[in-house]
């Protein structure tokens, strides 16, 4: 197997070998929408940060990367690199082989480049890649799912109103997303999220959408929906993405969450909407136990954390 650096010569071939991994992936998970393409690499071919593997004039298989970008998950101050859906792929049934290859000339760049946080995105059923990767020192951190917009059967949830909220009362819903991001920082979370004013809040909002559960004329629970989904499907007609959800303490266990679910669901559907798509860290346990209730895993993002003393090696 030679591994060699990725150029704009070896795009055609790679986003072939995307394309049927995604196709692949769709066999276990039927919601997920039919793509012509997945995004080009061109980008990935002028940063010099990707690799292609090859058997004589065969292409095995690719591994790129986004460059390397500052506070890595937005949480912490490492560099990292990103492996977005679509910017990976291998054939054959000796995939673990040939991403371990991949990954240890594509590591040594990325070292190179500064970035001590490595993550990667990979398909939730392709079992053999991932514990490869869980080898090499990775563990799962991001999974996105996704269902269609077909009806969801919700507890009654005596003396709550749900609705859709309108714009101008959106920052009702700012109290409770500052309890959001507190809930980031508890076991096993762990995760920092800046505290922001309110008029931050409302300014950084773009065409979100909140639905809402009410008692007492108080907003208890809220699910957020956008077109700010952080893989390429975002793009594809007929998509919308779960951008949050929060229930006050005292309220859960009652079915909120699953009853604004149940309404985003029909109020999408109706505004001809086909597929909501949703992204959680494996490490927030509610998030994880709720959303894949709901949906279909179809990624799994691995990422490892390398010794920080080893850049100064480089």
């Amino acid at each position: 197997m030679q591994i060699v650096d990725f150029t704009a010569a070896h795009i055609e071939q790679a986003g072939q070998i995307a394309k049927q991994s995604y196709d692949e992936e769709r066999g276990y998970v039927p919601a997920l929408p039919p793509v012509v393409s997945v995004p080009d690499l061109m980008t990935s071919a002028e940063d010099g940060l990707g690799v292609v593997a090859f058997e004589g004039d065969t292409m095995l298989g690719f591994l790129c990367s986004v460059k390397p970008f500052q506070n890595a998950f937005g949480s912490t101050e490492a560099i990292g690199v990103f492996s977005p859906l679509g910017a990976n792929g291998a054939i054959g049934h000796d995939r673990a082989k040939i991403y371990a290859r991949l990954y240890q000339v594509a590591g040594e760049k990325w070292v190179r480049a500064g970035a001590s946080s490595h993550a990667i995105c990979l398909y939730a059923h392709d079992k053999e890649t991932q514990e490869q990767f869980f080898r090499y020192g990775f563990g799962l951190r991001c999974i996105d799912a996704i269902r269609g917009v077909d009806e969801i059967a919700a507890p009654l949830c005596d003396g709550y109103t749900f609705s859709e909220l309108a714009s101008e009362r959106y920052s009702e819903v700012y109290r409770l997303d500052m309890m959001l991001h507190r809930h980031c920082l508890e076991s096993p979370f762990f995760m920092v999220k800046p505290c922001i004013t309110e008029t931050e809040f409302l300014e950084s909002l773009g065409d979100d959408r909140f639905f809402v559960a009410r008692k007492d004329n108080e907003t208890v629970a809220f699910l957020c929906a956008s077109q700010a989904g952080e893989t390429f499907l975002r793009d594809i007609p007929g998509y919308i993405h779960a951008h949050g959800a929060y229930c006050l303490p005292e309220h859960r266990g009652k079915g909120l969450l699953q009853g604004l679910l149940r309404l985003a669901v029909a109020t999408l559907r109706d505004d001809g909407y086909k597929h909501l798509g949703v992204d959680f860290e494996s490490i927030n346990p509610p998030a994880y136990a709720f959303w894949l209730k709901y949906f279909d895993a179809y990624t799994h993002s691995v990422v490892r954390r390398i010794d920080e003393g080893a850049l100064m090696k480089r």
